[in-house]
């Protein structure tokens, strides 16, 4: 049975009822009421729906910022300070936004193009880029290279990248920035000409460096551990290896081997490549400088200019003028001949595994970037090991001269036999120093394969 309010109340909501004015009134207040709470909660709605749809990142952060424009985003920098270096030193990802020599029209890094105060210039750079400054008297870029095209020796590609390997293995060690060109950046200055222009773009892109370091392809790093005597250097801008007598007193053209050399970046060094170019083959007076540099040099086994016997040429004839800022280095093996070299890895092995069995912190495991310390340790067991031709210390550098991995046209004084296992010794001769530091060597400087170091090797 229903009672009678709720039986009103229900006829009320009866769309055929017919209510009375006081009905009518409480009725609109509610349908307003209905109404408004409808709509608000439909705001809700769209807006949580369209919060969703397109979030904001940092909604705090961002609320009372005004919103920039795509273009306006695009264009403000980010700011940076220059003068702060980051963990490992330089500030690699800043460039001040002063103007440089770079912003010049006139900048040229061509052979054939001088520059002017680049003394200046430099300083002006790393003024502006404080943070390449701690160092900058000791940094050095190492260059080498090969040519454009595949070599014709079959094996020549693999015997460069080895090359290569090994270049790269000794500047991570020592902490040095190395390029590889394999581009002819002055298409007439190929073959042994071809280095000089890669030296003089080198230079102006690398501002911060002190030193550029011309090493040969052929070339390898036989000692990982010996640092260039740079403050034996000090007062010079080019260092290569070679013999004043030879030159000045014999008049040879093999006084000296530019295959690998030190040069100062400066302008000096800027001022002496245009000069020493000027022999090469892009000049009109190429055949001419062949012409003297042969008669020169009695000894000069072709008859077309080359860097090496045009370097000669400027120690010896004009002295005055650039001899004095020239460093010939032959106190040890700046670069070394191979065959001397290669028939002596055997016994220099052995003579530092003896040393080692004498000094237990010479036989501790260590990691890769302290293998500068080691390599201090070991000095003091070297002392009467002497430099050079005859002596059982690790050579320096060791240049295959004649050898010509690339092309295989190796000089006839030797079979490419001798020169390809020669290089093979020497690789892996190299190779042991960096891969022991990994925990393997090669058994036999002729074996590729390798084997786990022991834990006290070699007690």
């Amino acid at each position: 049975m229903v009672s009678p309010d709720h039986s009103g109340h229900y006829e009320s909501s009866s769309p055929m009822a017919k209510p009375s004015l006081r009905n009518k009134a409480s009725l609109w207040i509610s349908d307003g009421i209905l109404f408004l709470g409808g709509a608000f909660i439909a705001i809700l709605l769209i807006w949580s729906l369209w919060s969703i749809a397109s979030p904001s990142p940092n909604p705090t952060s961002d609320f009372l910022r005004p919103e920039l424009k795509p273009r306006e985003k695009e264009v403000m920098p980010r700011v940076i300070n220059c003068a702060e270096g980051e963990a490992h030193g330089a500030n690699l990802r800043c460039d001040s936004p002063e103007r440089t020599f770079y912003d010049s029209p006139e900048l040229n890094y061509s052979i054939g193009s001088p520059v002017m105060d680049w003394d200046e210039k430099r300083r002006c750079w790393l003024r502006k880029n404080p943070s390449f400054a701690p160092g900058a008297s000791e940094r050095i870029l190492m260059l080498t290279g090969s040519q454009p095209s595949a070599c014709k020796n079959p094996i020549g590609d693999h015997l460069l990248l080895r090359f290569f390997k090994n270049k790269v293995d000794y500047s991570r060690i020592h902490g040095y920035d190395i390029f590889y060109n394999n581009a002819l950046l002055h298409p007439n200055m190929g073959s042994y000409w071809a280095k000089l222009p890669v030296v003089r773009a080198a230079m102006m892109a690398h501002p911060e460096a002190e030193w550029i370091w011309w090493v040969d392809s052929d070339a390898l790093f036989t000692d990982m551990e010996f640092k260039l005597p740079l403050e034996r250097y000090k007062d010079h801008n080019l260092v290569v290896h070679g013999w004043a007598h030879l030159i000045n007193e014999q008049h040879s053209w093999t006084g000296l081997n530019a295959g690998v050399f030190l040069i100062r970046n400066c302008q000096w060094s800027m001022d002496f490549m245009e000069t020493w170019a000027k022999m090469g083959p892009q000049t009109p007076e190429y055949e001419k400088w062949g012409s003297i540099l042969r008669s020169t040099f009695a000894d000069k086994a072709f008859p077309e200019s080359d860097d090496q016997t045009g370097l000669a040429y400027l120690i010896y004839k004009e002295k005055e003028k650039w001899a004095d800022r020239i460093y010939l280095e032959s106190e040890y093996y700046f670069e070394g001949y191979w065959e001397e070299i290669v028939r002596t890895l055997d016994n220099i092995t052995e003579r530092y595994l003896e040393i080692e069995k004498k000094d237990e912190k010479l036989r501790r495991r260590h990691a890769e970037k302290v293998s500068e310390q080691y390599g201090a340790f070991r000095e003091e067991h070297l002392g009467a090991a002497g430099y050079g031709l005859g002596s059982w210390r690790r050579p320096f550098i060791t240049h295959f001269t004649g050898c010509q991995p690339c092309s295989g046209n190796h000089n006839q004084m030797y079979s490419g036999e001798s020169c390809w296992d020669g290089m093979t010794k020497a690789l892996n001769f190299a190779d042991n120093q960096v891969l022991r530091t990994y925990g393997f060597m090669h058994p036999h400087l002729l074996d590729p394969s390798v084997n786990a170091v022991p834990f006290d090797h070699p007690a």
